[in-house]
């Protein structure tokens, strides 16, 4: 059996495959992902390989916002990357990372992740990279230093294009639950 990424906007996905895609995250996450990184990952584009089990990766890429050094950058974040237990080491992180890097590369100034320390591997091994600058978030009180999250947030250039340099920060735009 060939594992083909499937490619498609939220509302294309529909309440059933959606509700597939959330079952098999909470599992691989193993509860650790709560109703606002549910909510993170969802108006933009995912992609994502079903086998006879059900949905057996995913991952999605949404819009954000990051001013950096004077200038607003409209950033593809990805989110909500998993892979099911039972297909773990087979290739099919990278086959969705794949298909996200595509839609970043046409559609985005750069990429951006928050990467757990399982999953930095597959980020690094791709080409991300490390941002070695400051992070911070535009929150409700004002401009807040997020240093939790220096170290764990991972960038990609875009067609050839540079990345930002790290000698100022990035400020994300405000999000419920965890920021980045």
């Amino acid at each position: 059996m060939t594992d083909s990424v499937r490619v498609a906007p939220t509302h294309e996905l529909g309440a059933q495959r959606l509700r597939a895609v959330r079952e098999m995250l909470d599992a691989a996450f193993r509860g650790d992902f709560s109703d606002e990184d549910w909510d993170h990952g969802l108006g933009g584009v995912h992609a994502w390989i079903e086998d006879e089990r059900g949905v057996a990766a995913h991952g999605s890429v949404v819009m954000r916002r990051v001013l950096h050094d004077g200038r607003s950058y409209r950033v593809g974040y990805v989110e909500g990357v998993g892979v099911r237990d039972d297909r773990r080491r087979q290739g099919l992180g990278g086959l969705v990372m794949g298909e996200l890097e595509r839609v970043i590369d046409g559609a985005y100034a750069f990429g951006a992740l928050s990467a757990s320390d399982e999953g930095a591997a597959l980020y690094r091994g791709r080409g991300w990279e490390p941002w070695k600058g400051r992070i911070e978030v535009i929150g409700p009180e004002g401009i807040v230093h997020l240093p939790d999250e220096e170290g764990s947030t991972y960038l990609r250039a875009t067609g050839g294009g540079t990345l930002p340099d790290p000698a100022a920060a990035l400020l994300f735009d405000w999000r419920d639950g965890d920021v980045l």
